[in-house]
């Protein structure tokens, strides 16, 4: 009898103590971030940066070429402007001015996604296991575009003027990034590099669009299922779905990544736009940020704040996603997670 009791009583505090034990098996568990979690978003960044140049550089020669002309009749569009540049100046021409990128690039993507990975931990209060809002993930992606701004305001300046090059040999007027470095100090001072700042500013702040969009996207592939019929996913329930198979993570990095780029691009085309007409201008009587938008609209109309935006848009996807991804892989190798 003593030992039936004990079993009853046993049994009848199980059957107490489940309801709490499931909630707190449905609690996560506090997981404060390490120092490892500060420093990989940094490092994961130069490998993202690489990956830019290499996928990025020739659409980003013909989006700047195409944007700066505007309608003045160089080109008559972005395959017209590749072909060109390509028959005038050869295949080398498309990575003109990718020396400062291949350095700066790297920085700044180091700069920019370690960064947010700071602003994301400070939004989580150091906690890994506690979810950010998609409006958070904003906020961190805002945070990062600003910080960001100082690095890529050099980076941008000088490889911009390089790519406006169009004279080769004793014709050009710089002979490489030092020497617009050179002229930029001379004609504006010890921070020449950083002219136009505050209009890099401007156009990093949409990367709240970018990785606010990135989580909203992430969450919904994610949610997807493989599925055995075109285009082979299907939201989780469907009859289609096949509930064991989750698209894989680095999928779910690689096509998120590309959608939240064209997403930012669609947002902030037309300040991208402003911004590099600003900062490629000639020095001697340069027209400030805000009246460029006028001097656009007034030369242009509002055709003038899309020039380029094809290529720009096209490139987006696939220069993103593969840095993402490249970046979102290197961070999990580094923490040793199998999700970030």
């Amino acid at each position: 009898m003593d030992d039936e009791s004990a079993t009853v009583a046993k049994a009848g505090s199980e059957y107490i103590q489940s309801p709490i034990a499931q909630e707190l098996q449905q609690q996560q568990p506090v997981q404060m971030a390490t120092a490892r979690d500060r420093i990989a978003g940094f490092a994961a960044g130069i490998a993202s940066g690489a990956t830019k140049l290499f996928v990025g550089h020739p659409f980003d020669t013909v989006k700047i070429r195409c944007q700066v002309e505007g309608g003045h009749g160089r080109f008559k569009g972005p395959l017209d402007c590749l072909l060109n540049t390509v028959r005038q100046e050869g295949p080398r021409a498309l990575y003109k001015g990718a020396s400062i990128p291949l350095v700066g690039w790297a920085v700044m993507d180091a700069v920019q996604l370690g960064s947010l990975s700071n602003y994301r931990l400070l939004l989580q209060n150091n906690n890994k296991s506690h979810k950010l809002t998609h409006f958070e993930h904003g906020l961190a992606g805002l945070g990062a575009g600003w910080t960001v701004a100082m690095v890529a305001t050099p980076v941008e300046i000088i490889k911009m003027r390089l790519q406006m090059q169009y004279a080769t040999g004793t014709e050009r007027k710089y002979r490489g990034p030092i020497d617009v470095a050179r002229h930029l100090t001379k004609q504006y001072g010890i921070f020449g590099i950083w002219h136009g700042l505050p209009a890099t500013m401007s156009q990093r702040s949409f990367f709240f669009f970018l990785w606010g969009s990135y989580d909203v996207y992430s969450e919904w592939l994610r949610s997807l299922r493989g599925s055995s019929s075109f285009p082979f996913m299907s939201r989780t329930g469907s009859p289609s779905a096949v509930e064991n198979r989750p698209l894989p993570e680095k999928l779910v990095n690689f096509l998120a990544g590309g959608m939240a780029a064209n997403t930012f691009w669609t947002f902030c085309y037309p300040v991208d736009v402003v911004k590099n007409r600003y900062m490629t201008q000639g020095d001697d009587s340069p027209i400030p940020f805000r009246k460029m938008f006028r001097h656009v609209y007034r030369t242009e109309g509002l055709s003038g704040f899309f020039r380029g935006f094809i290529p720009s848009f096209i490139r987006s996807f696939p220069t993103n996603a593969s840095a993402i991804f490249v970046w979102e892989s290197t961070v999990r190798l580094i923490k040793g997670e199998g999700r970030h």
